[in-house]
């Protein structure tokens, strides 16, 4: 890889005031079998999705016990955070969890910061890129948390979320090594020749076009060059680690779950298996750079679904790792909570970044990834709470 991989931010100390605590906010997900209906549930409400269908939408969850890996995930994620916290004297930062959609909720692990007097709070979405989905929602669901809160009485702290970090040496770095991993997994004779296929949820396009800041706005907006920067740099690593020059790689999109008539990106991930291998690709391995750890899509998408079209073809597959809950993202976590303390004390920083793009906002402008209706949304520019 590139040596800026190893490039570091300026705030070298390891200072986060005037942040007292660390939320970790994310999506959620059912631990059982009797969660699976009501986690959908949750995740639908306002849609009018009957339970029936709900349930046939569940079955991908059924295969696998009725658990979601992301909540597992999560807690793993939060002992490495506690561990390099410890280990850079941020063992004083209490780090909490709460998520959009299953326990533990947003709203409880809000008013439990706030009853253990914390004022002001450094969020970490599970959600590396821009868009609606991935930004904005988090944004309203921490809006509608706060004023549920000062509803019951309570003065709930400041809340500010830490920048888009898809481009950062700790997210990067790990998902090289994955595919480098894979590559190594293929058969000799056909890895020399493997495509790299690059991941990610499929969004509306018209969400997509409309992704990050309103400048950005366009064909496939922020969302879509943000994941091309992510995988070019990734590919940019594997041929200089490989040696092979000419490694062709697509980004490409899987878990569609909306209505046929509604434009998604494309093309999907099976779709695109059956491509290449009419195209004579020897194999392929899919990166799922859009997750930051093994979500249902994952297992399911990927690691089912489209693991099983490529047997049908006969084409040889790897699935490469998420970035979980590897040293190398936590300690970027850190950096990315240290780069935000010192920018909110006034000092001068130098934000860590990858690629053509450089750092994203600290504060997203108005404007940014619309929602699909006017809602309040917390830590950002149009926030209704200072």
């Amino acid at each position: 890889m590139p040596d800026q991989l190893d490039a570091v931010t300026d705030t070298t100390a390891h200072d986060a005031a005037p942040y007292d605590a660390l939320l970790l906010l994310s999506f959620g997900g059912p631990e059982g079998p009797d969660d699976v209906v009501p986690f959908l549930q949750n995740v639908t409400r306002g849609r009018g999705i009957p339970e029936e269908r709900l349930k046939e939408v569940g079955q991908h969850y059924f295969l696998f016990g009725g658990i979601s890996p992301i909540n597992e995930q999560n807690r793993h994620l939060l002992d490495a955070l506690r561990e390099d916290f410890a280990a850079h004297g941020l063992d004083g930062l209490p780090v909490y969890w709460g998520n959009r959609n299953w326990a533990p909720y947003l709203t409880d692990t809000l008013r439990e910061i706030t009853r253990d007097g914390h004022r002001r709070v450094a969020v970490l979405a599970t959600s590396a890129y821009a868009s609606y989905s991935g930004c904005r929602q988090y944004r309203e669901n921490l809006a509608e948390s706060i004023a549920l809160l000062q509803e019951e009485g309570l003065v709930p702290p400041r809340v500010d979320k830490l920048r888009h970090y898809f481009n950062h040496p700790g997210f990067v770095g790990p998902m090289v090594d994955g595919v480098l991993r894979s590559l190594a997994e293929l058969p000799e004779e056909v890895r020399a020749g493997a495509h790299l296929a690059f991941t990610t949820h499929s969004i509306p396009t018209a969400a997509a076009d409309t992704s990050g800041p309103a400048e950005a706005h366009g064909e496939g907006g922020a969302y879509v060059a943000q994941h091309l920067d992510v995988a070019r740099l990734i590919a940019d690593a594997v041929r200089e680690a490989t040696g092979v020059a000419d490694r062709p790689w697509q980004l490409v999109y899987q878990s569609r779950s909306g209505a046929p008539h509604i434009p998604w990106l494309e093309p999907d991930i099976c779709d695109h298996l059956e491509t290449l291998h009419g195209e004579g690709a020897p194999a392929v391995v899919m990166v799922p750079i859009g997750f930051v750890s093994d979500h249902m899509e994952v297992l399911y998408d990927l690691d089912t679904e489209a693991t099983a079209k490529a047997a049908e073809l006969g084409l040889p597959v790897a699935r490469s790792a998420t970035v979980g809950a590897d040293p190398r993202f936590a300690a970027a976590v850190r950096e990315l909570l240290v780069e935000r303390a010192a920018s909110e004390r006034g000092r001068t920083v130098r934000p860590c970044a990858l690629g053509a793009l450089g750092p994203s906002h600290d504060l997203c402008p108005v404007g940014c990834c619309p929602a699909r209706a006017p809602k309040p949304a917390a830590a950002g520019a149009d926030s209704p709470y200072a």
